[in-house]
Parts: structure tokens; C-alpha cells; sequence
């Protein structure tokens, strides 16, 4: 099955933020590294953290650890490129990790306007696997090709946060905890020994078909397959059959609408954060079936 790729193009143009329309348009040479990075810097506050509706249900201006994954993907898009932003994240995440390695899943924010119930109500005190894992995932997967991000302290101790934190994990955790969890475990497979054997302990925890229901989510919200291993070729993969992978992105690629873009089957928050959001999926939708010869 293939997708309408001149669709998702004008559906960018119509709705998509800026800063997605330049990451859909960054692979094929149509947008500059430069012109990219100009983009995310526009959420970007003097602390060298991230603010402004980055994470687009989390629209309170200064900066948060929920923001540093979307920073992180497109720090990771730029590669081989480096930007010296990469690191100055790393320092401010280093700034507000809790004593024991984690980060909060959220500090206290100035404005609670247009922004959803799980980052307005969290507990600036307590660290986050859930929020720690995913930004660590994507950091590692920067310093792969940037070794300021590779060797700075910030992402040893959250690594080390993460692998205790999963090492004591008895029974099935919260879907994105889990997906989460399993994505960090995939990013540090090659250079962490422990790794492969926590790898194999949660997988246990994942269904043949792949699905995970979101608890507390909307009553259609399931995490799938291609949400927990999008990439072929890494150690994720193996937790799926061929066939199971295969039917995930079949989906994926009859999920595009009329109007040329995804949506998403979480909570909408505000207007303008399911808005955002669908810009953002329609540039992962087409990352994930392009990464899997589907494009």
C-alpha cells in the first residue's frame, strides 16, 4: 500500500507549524540545516532548554524536560551536522535532574493555559522513568554522530537513572513507560551490556500483536508496533514477527486522511495543540514508511 505524497506536502503547507513543514522538508535537500535549526530555536529560552508549546500539549514558556525529545529528533535529523544547541540542552537538563539521575516529568509552569492534565498535575520532586527514558533514547541516538553529546555528563546519569530503574521494574508498567523503557534499552543495545538482558525481561510484557493499550487514554488510544520499534534492523524488531511489522505499516500507510496528513488518537488538549500534533505525526508517518522501503 503506498501513500499520497503529494497530498501530505500540501497538507504541510496548509497546516503544519513551521518547524514540522522544515523537518518534512529537510530529507529531500528542500530545507537547509540552517533554516532547520533557525525553526526549533524559536522555542528555544536563554537557559538553553526548550519552552514556548514545543511538546505541543505542554504550552507554558519556559523551558521543560518534556520538550527535550523534540529538540533531540531534530538534533538527530541533522546528522551527520552538529549544532553546539545540542549540548547547551544537555547542560540545562543536567541543571534540573533530580539527585538520583532522573528527571522530573515536569517543573512547575508559569502558565497551565491549552495544556493537558499529566504535565499541569506532575511532581516537580519525583523523577520521571517515563520522561527520562524517551529523552535519553533520542540524546543517545544524537551522540551517535555528535560526541559533545556522547560525552556529556547529563546522558551518563540519566543513562544510569534508566538502567536501575528498569532493572527494578516487577510488573507491567504504563504503556509509554513501557514503550519508552524498551526504546532506551534498543538506543543503548550496542554500548551497554546489561542491556540486552532488560531488553529480553520486558519483553515479556509486550503482546505478540503488539498492542498496548493506554491506560487512562482515550478509549481508542493504543500504542502499536511501529510506536514501540519503528526502525528495521535493530534489536526492537526482533521483539515482533515479520508479518506483524509488515500489517503495522499497511495501517500506517491507510491511516492518511482525505486532506494528506495523520492524526493522532490521544486527548486533544487545545485547538492548536491537535493541530500541531498532526503536523508532527504526518512528518513521522512518512519518516517511518520512507525508513521501511515503503516510499
Amino acid at each position: 500500500m503506498s501513500i499520497d505524497l503529494s497530498a501530505a506536502t500540501a497538507f504541510m503547507a496548509t497546516h503544519a507549524r513551521v518547524l514540522d513543514r522544515r523537518r518534512f522538508h529537510h530529507p529531500a535537500g528542500g530545507t537547509s540545516t540552517a533554516a532547520l535549526l533557525a525553526a526549533l530555536d524559536a522555542y528555544r529560552n536563554p537557559d538553553g532548554g526548550y519552552g514556548w508549546g514545543l511538546e505541543p500539549d505542554l504550552r507554558s514558556p519556559e523551558s521543560q524536560p518534556g520538550t527535550a525529545l523534540h529538540a533531540f529528533e531534530v538534533f538527530e535529523e541533522i546528522g551527520p551536522a552538529t549544532a553546539p544547541q545540542a549540548a547547551a540542552l544537555c547542560d540545562w537538563l543536567d541543571s534540573v535532574t533530580r539527585p538520583d539521575g532522573g528527571l522530573p516529568m515536569a517543573l512547575p509552569l508559569t502558565s497551565t493555559a491549552g495544556t493537558a492534565p499529566w504535565w499541569a498535575g506532575a511532581d516537580p520532586a519525583a523523577s520521571s522513568l517515563q520522561i527520562t527514558s524517551v529523552s535519553a533514547a533520542t540524546a543517545h541516538r544524537v551522540a551517535a554522530h555528535d560526541p559533545a553529546v556522547a560525552a556529556h555528563p547529563w546522558l551518563e546519569r540519566a543513562t544510569l537513572y534508566c538502567l536501575d530503574a528498569i532493572g527494578r521494574i516487577r510488573e507491567r508498567p504504563h504503556a509509554y513507560v513501557l514503550a519508552f523503557a524498551l526504546r532506551f534499552l534498543d538506543a543503548v543495545h550496542d554500548t551497554r551490556p546489561e542491556a540486552a538482558g532488560l531488553l529480553a525481561r520486558l519483553a515479556a510484557y509486550v503482546p505478540a500483536d503488539g498492542l498496548l493499550p493506554v491506560e487512562g487514554g482515550t478509549e481508542a488510544e493504543t500504542l502499536r508496533p511501529l510506536d514501540i520499534a519503528p526502525s528495521p534492523g535493530r534489536p526492537l524488531r526482533d521483539l515482533f514477527a515479520p508479518g506483524v511489522i509488515a500489517a503495522d505499516l499497511d495501517r500506517l500507510a491507510a491511516a492518511q486522511r482525505e486532506d494528506g496528513g495523520w492524526t493522532v488518537d490521544y486527548a486533544r488538549i487545545s485547538p492548536a495543540g491537535a493541530l500541531e500534533w498532526r503536523g508532527h505525526v504526518t512528518v513521522r508517518a512518512v519518516r517511518i514508511l520512507r525508513e521501511n522501503g515503503r516510499l
